[in-house]
This record gives C-alpha cells, sequence and structure tokens, in this order.
C-alpha cells in the first residue's frame, strides 16, 4: 500500500512541476539597437541565420521538435533590412535566403523555422518583387492557396499587404510603417503570453483536483482502511463511486473549457 501511496504522491508532484504550456522565450529584436534605443544597421546573414537558430531553440517544444518562427520576428526583421537601406527587391531575396533557401523538413517546417504557408507567401513576395510587380497583391493572391483556413498567421500576412499599401499610398517610409506594425504584434505576444502564464495555477489547479480522489484511496489503504472493498461491495459505495466518476469528469471538461475560453481570449 505504501509504495502505491509514493507512486501515486510521486504522479501528482511532476503534474505541478510542469512548466506552462507555450511559455517560452520570444526574440525581441532583429537588429541591433543603436543610441537612444533607434535600430542600428540591419544585421547581415549570418546574424539573422543565428538569431533563428537561437530562437528555434528557445522555443522547441516536447520531443525535440521545434516550433515555428514567430511572424513577428519576420516583419522586425524587414523593417531592420530597410533601416538599413535595402531596396525592396533585395529585401525579400535576403529574407528568403534566412528561411526560403535551406529546404524543408520532415514534419513540414523549413529547417530556419517559418511553416510551411509563410514559405509559400514568402516566395510569393520575393517572385513579385524581383519582377517588379507590386508585393501586397502577390500576398493577397497566394493567401487562399497558402492558408485554406484563417488564422492569425494568414492575418498577419494581410496586415503586411495592407502595410505596404499605405507605405505606398501616404508616402510615408515603409521601414516606419513596418515598425510600428511589428510593436503592435510584439504587444500581442506578450499578451498571450502573459495570459498562459496567469493560466498555469488554474491548470495546475484542475490537475491537482482531478488526482485528489486517487491520492484519497492510497491515503486510506495507507492507514490500513479498505476503501475499494467499501467503494465496490455495498449499494451505497457504488452509487458514490458513480457519483464520484460522473462529478469529476463533469468538473474537469467545465475547467478546460473555462481554461480554453480564457486562453482564446483576445486572439482573432
Amino acid at each position: 500500500m505504501i509504495p502505491l501511496l509514493v507512486m501515486v504522491l510521486g504522479l501528482a508532484a511532476v503534474l505541478l512541476a510542469r512548466p506552462p504550456h507555450g511559455a517560452a522565450a520570444r526574440l525581441r529584436r532583429a537588429g541591433n539597437a543603436g543610441p537612444a534605443g533607434k535600430p542600428g544597421p540591419a544585421p547581415a546573414l549570418g546574424a539573422l541565420r543565428a538569431g533563428i537558430l537561437l530562437l528555434s531553440r528557445r522555443r522547441a517544444g516536447k520531443g525535440g521538435k521545434q516550433s515555428a518562427a514567430p511572424m513577428t520576428v519576420v516583419v522586425q526583421q524587414l523593417a531592420a533590412l530597410l533601416k538599413g537601406g535595402r531596396t525592396p527587391a533585395r529585401l525579400w531575396e535576403e529574407i528568403w535566403l534566412v528561411y526560403g533557401s535551406s529546404g524543408s523538413r520532415s514534419d513540414g517546417l523549413p529547417s530556419d523555422g517559418l511553416p510551411t504557408g509563410s514559405s509559400a507567401m514568402l516566395g510569393s513576395a520575393r517572385a513579385a518583387a524581383a519582377g517588379g510587380t507590386p508585393v501586397s497583391d502577390a500576398i493577397r493572391r497566394s493567401l487562399p492557396s497558402a492558408f485554406p483556413r484563417r488564422d492569425r498567421e494568414s492575418r498577419i500576412w494581410a496586415e503586411l499587404a495592407a502595410c505596404f499599401d499605405v507605405a505606398e499610398a501616404s508616402g510615408c517610409p515603409l521601414a516606419d510603417v513596418l515598425t510600428r506594425f511589428a510593436a503592435q504584434l510584439e504587444a500581442e505576444d506578450d499578451a498571450d503570453a502573459a495570459r498562459q502564464t496567469a493560466l498555469a495555477g488554474p491548470k495546475a489547479t484542475v490537475s491537482l483536483l482531478t488526482w485528489l480522489p486517487l491520492l484519497g484511496l492510497g491515503l486510506g489503504m495507507a492507514l490500513g482502511v479498505d476503501p475499494l472493498a467499501i467503494l465496490l461491495g455495498t449499494p451505497w459505495g457504488l452509487a458514490a463511486l458513480a457519483a464520484g466518476i460522473g462529478l469529476t469528469a463533469a468538473g474537469r471538461l467545465w475547467s478546460a473549457r473555462l481554461v480554453a475560453a480564457a486562453a482564446g481570449a483576445g486572439v482573432t
């Protein structure tokens, strides 16, 4: 009985000590910071690759799989390269050399971290810039095929195309528009990270409450009582067991829905 109790308590400790999902470090800036917080010269391709590799290691998920690089980083790098004096054609060519020229892994992600949809969008933008056609139009044409289901990543690409249109129509420097857009995306990322951190406590509480009945059974056995005989050997015990299982399952589902609703709050 004692070994069973120790095993159950150890399992509960592992569940409570598990880090919150999605609380990964984020790469903050694509370029070097200059005086007064202004972005300095655009990083070289080697520095860009090093930043992406660092981001991939920090965002490694379970089983050693790498997560996709966030679009926030891509937009930051576009703004940094423009501030460094890159022309639009050269801009997309250098971003393509970082993300699109290294081939794909077996799990559908390019080796430098962009998901398949964004990799296709990057190729379309590069081809349009090289041919002298509007990049924003190429992005919009490629959206339906690259993203069959609308998600946050497809929304970011659509808003990126709008940034190009705004800069062209207003005469505002595209680098400034992209810098502000990247700041907005970074604020969204920080808000999502804050939500995940705030939900770590409720998730741990749900896990603890789920395992408490088993802990109670183990404690009863350790004290020399036979709770299983009472639960399985009497009508009242069977009724209590059925009610307990039903209420535990209902509480688990209800708590999971509340946590999922809170985690999705503000996400479009």
